[in-house]
Parts: structure tokens; C-alpha cells; sequence
């Protein structure tokens, strides 16, 4: 690798499952250009989230640490503490431009735009979500204003904000606009696109694209009525319900007269219907990333440029009968893509089944720009892997996932996840429930096996692991400098 430092595209949607990709095996979505990135880099199959929820998710991949080590450990927080720098600003800090297009959500955004921090940005386009929530200071509504329309009326349109002016779409032209500016020096663009979060609302023009009957069933049994109420007084957004009948405050397709949308469509709650709506708003995503990759084209950037696609986590999507996020980790949940592509420089069209965390995307890029990794930082780098000097298969032992109080909903719920290449240990704080999965023998995490007689010496050892990797995550405060 050349002294000259890479430019960074780092794309992270918001809420996108690992299984929404063509190239990684699923033949319902349309994602050519996300395909694309896997047939010239490294796809991580096997990535997990250091938290359910965005704030503490997003803080832990920007620091390379635990949420629990930075103190933020869920949404709706007064500012972001700065226990330890952002990637942003230490990059910013030896020559890189940094760029913020779309959501940041380091703090909480009710009622305000969300403070800044110490966070390297010399470009700032910023909106938290596409809603007209803010008077002042969100960017895309600013936008959609100087094309001639209100935000807020746009949102009410059964048929969905229209392609041309969505917020992915915004979010691309930002980043094209960002790309082109003219600079000496390496520059980071940071992509934030708030879809496929809820709501569940696609353009129509994409919406037509993905026929409801024709997308798969979620992932659901009988028994999973019975695991989730027993785990019902545990934090959740949504209540369980059978695939016919998710438990969705809005509409996938919300009930207005005049409307051009199938009425055998509208009001619908299924399964199908919502997959086909998240579906239609990831072929969105992969359109417009589709236009960014060409402008690196076109500027003759692309062999100088890394390339990251991810997301902070997943959707339940209807499996096991829940949809949005809360203190579960199922796999649909807390499993994320996780995409590096360098041409020229990292291994092509490479599925690495390894054990990854997103706390590892930090340490990479510090090693990519010939920095230290300083010492105590949780993740570990990923460049030996992606530059094909390390066996791809491994990479860590276990992953860990935390949820403490992360959503401030009635139980205040803490739980922990452990996993290594076989089981999935969840405990629940304080409730006497937890769960444990044999993922080979079970790896839709149907069977439940905390309770089993024959497992309790599989679920100790479990727990023993558990709580040594939770203790040795935690922040110890300053470094020491003596004896005394």
C-alpha cells in the first residue's frame, strides 16, 4: 500500500438486515450496485452490532469501543459525552476532510437538531429523519423547500415522498456535491441514510416493483406466541403478533381517498406486505448509491477510495412475530451488512464468515491511515483479512451485544448477548428468563434451550464467558501513571 492515504465512503444505512443483499444469497431484493461492491471487495457475513439501538450502536462503531465503555447506552441523551474521540475527529486531525450527509444521532433529537460534538465535520448536511420536526437546521427540509414543495405535505401522501425528493435521494446529491469539491488531501464522506427505518413508506414508483405475494415468509412458528409473551413484560416496540397481523401503529399503505395505491393494499398489517415496502426502500438506497459509485467514476477516484456499506442493525421484519427493535437478538436483529471495497488493494469478491464486530471498523481505518491503534480499544482490524494476509474464517472468538435502558420504556430492561461460532447466550438482567440457541443445529433460533436440563452445563459456561467479557469491557477511567 502506497504513503498516499485512501479517501473514505462510508455508507451506513439505517435499521438494513444482513439478508438484504442479491449477492449474499437473496433473490428477492434488487441491489446491483451493493452487488457490485461485493464481487470487488470483502463481504462480511457474519457482523453484529454492539447495541439494537442507534445511539449506543453508532457511538461504539465511531469510537472502536463498548457502548457500555462510553457511557452511552441508549437513544434520547442529553449530548454525546466524548468519553473517547470520534474516528471523524482523528481523522479530521491529520488532514482528512470530513464530510456528514444524513443522520449522526450521537445525542437526542426530540424537539431540537441534536448538539454537536467534538466530531471533525467540515461538511455538514444533516437531517436525523425525513419528518418537519425542526424549524431550523434540518438540512433536507431546507432542500425540499428550495425545489418548490413543504416536507411536511409530502409526508402525508399515501404514495410515499417521491423519488426525486426523498431523503436517500438528498443524501446522494450531498455526497456528490461533497466529492466533487475541489481539495488537496484525503477526504471522508460520512452517508447517513435514514432508510429502511420506519416508517414503511417507499416511493410508490417503488413500492410497484415488489409484489407482496411474491416476497418470502418471515421467520415464525406457533411457539413463537408463547416465547414472546413470556418475554413480554421485557422492552420491545412492538407486541407479538402472527404474520397476518403485525403489531404496526402506521400503516405500511396509509387510508386516503383519491388514492392511485391498490385498495386491497391499503391498511395492510402482513408480513409480506411490509417485506416488500423495506425491500422497495433498499432497491432505493442501491439506486442512488448507484450514482455516487459513478460519480468516483467519473472523477477518476475510485482506485484511491475505500469503500464501507453497513448498517448500525437490523429489523425483526415480522420474525418471530415482532417487527422494529428493542431488547431481543435475534439474528435478523443485531446482524448487519458489512461491505469493504478498495480496488487494487483489498481482496475481490471475498465472503468472510468470520465473527466480526462493528467496533472493528474504527482500528481498520486508524491502520489504514497509518495510525496507531491505541492500546485498550475493543475492536480489532480488519485490514489483515481484507488485504488477504490472515485466514478469513476467523477473526474473533465471540461477539457481544448490550442493551442497558436503551429506549427508557416501562421495564428499563438490561440484557446482554454472547455468541461464538455455535451458541447465542441472551440474559436478561434481572428477570429470571434468558434464552440459548445452538445456531448450527437451529439457526432461525426457533428452540429455546435455557430451560433444558441437558444444557445447564453448556448455558454455565456460557454465562461464566459472558459476564469475563462484560467485566473486561468495562471503562477503567484514566491510564495509570504510577504506584500511587
Amino acid at each position: 500500500m502506497s504513503d498516499e492515504k485512501p479517501n473514505i465512503l462510508w455508507i451506513c444505512t439505517d435499521q438494513q438486515r444482513y439478508d438484504t443483499i442479491g449477492a449474499l444469497g437473496n433473490p428477492y431484493v434488487s441491489t446491483p450496485n451493493i452487488d457490485s461492491l461485493v464481487a470487488d471487495g470483502v463481504a462480511f457475513t457474519h457482523a453484529y452490532c454492539q447495541s439494537p439501538i442507534c445511539t449506543p450502536s453508532r457511538v461504539s462503531f465511531l469510537t472502536g469501543m463498548y457502548p457500555s465503555a462510553t457511557h452511552v447506552n441508549g437513544n434520547g441523551n442529553d449530548y454525546y459525552p466524548e468519553t473517547f474521540p470520534l474516528i471523524t475527529r482523528t481523522l479530521a486531525d491529520i488532514g482528512y476532510d470530513c464530510g456528514l450527509i444524513g443522520k449522526l444521532h450521537l445525542a437526542s433529537a426530540y424537539r431540537r437538531i441534536e448538539p454537536r460534538a467534538n466530531d471533525g465535520y467540515r461538511y455538514w448536511q444533516y437531517s436525523h429523519a425525513p419528518r418537519d420536526d425542526w424549524q431550523e437546521g434540518h438540512d433536507y427540509a431546507d432542500w425540499v423547500r428550495s425545489k418548490g414543495f413543504i416536507l411536511r405535505e409530502l409526508t402525508r401522501n399515501p404514495e410515499g415522498v417521491p423519488a426525486e425528493l426523498h431523503q436517500t435521494t438528498w443524501c446522494t446529491e450531498k455526497t456528490i456535491e461533497f466529492i466533487r469539491e475541489e481539495r488537496e488531501g484525503p477526504w471522508l464522506a460520512s452517508v447517513n441514510i435514514y432508510d429502511p427505518h420506519p416508517p414503511f413508506n417507499p416511493p410508490q414508483t417503488y413500492r410497484e416493483q415488489f409484489a407482496p405475494e411474491e416476497m418470502p415468509e418471515p421467520l415464525f412458528q406457533e411457539s413463537d406466541l408463547e416465547q414472546q409473551n413470556r418475554l413480554g413484560k421485557i422492552d420491545f416496540q412492538s407486541k407479538v403478533r402472527t404474520p397476518d397481523d403485525l403489531d404496526i401503529r402506521n400503516p405500511i399503505i396509509p387510508q386516503s381517498s383519491g388514492s392511485k395505491i391498490n385498495s386491497a393494499l391499503v391498511g395492510r398489517r402482513d408480513a409480506k406486505t411490509l417485506i416488500a415496502a423495506y425491500y422497495a426502500m433498499i432497491k432505493l438506497i442501491d439506486d442512488q448509491l448507484g450514482r455516487i459509485l459513478d460519480v468516483l467514476d467519473e472523477t477518476r477516484q475510485r482506485e484511491n477510495t475505500v469503500i464501507i456499506f453497513t448498517s448500525d442493525h437490523g429489523e425483526m421484519l415480522g420474525d418471530h412475530g415482532l417487527i422494529q427493535k428493542g431488547c431481543r437478538f435475534y439474528e435478523g436483529l443485531v446482524r448487519v451488512p458489512l461491505i469493504f471495497s478498495w480496488k487494487g488493494h483489498f481482496v475481490n469478491g471475498l465472503h468472510s464468515p468470520a465473527l466480526i464486530e462493528l467496533v472493528d471498523k474504527v482500528p481498520t481505518l486508524l491502520e489504514l491511515a497509518g495510525l496507531q491503534v491505541p492500546d485498550g480499544m475493543h475492536g480489532r482490524s480488519l485490514l489483515p483479512i481484507l488485504k488477504g494476509e490472515v485466514d478469513s474464517d476467523q477473526h474473533r472468538d465471540f461477539v457481544r451485544c448490550e442493551y442497558y435502558d436503551a429506549l427508557d420504556m416501562r421495564d428499563h430492561s438490561f440484557a446482554t448477548m454472547f455468541r461464538n461460532k455455535r451458541y447465542k447466550l441472551v440474559v436478561y438482567h434481572g428477570h429470571e428468563e434468558g434464552e440459548l440457541y445452538d445456531l448450527v443445529d437451529d439457526p432461525d433460533e426457533f428452540n429455546n434451550l435455557w430451560h433444558f436440563s441437558d444444557k445447564q452445563d453448556i448455558k454455565l459456561d456460557l454465562l461464566k464467558r459472558s459476564f469475563d467479557a462484560s467485566m473486561l469491557a468495562m471503562d477503567r477511567g484514566p491510564k495509570r501513571v504510577g504506584p500511587m
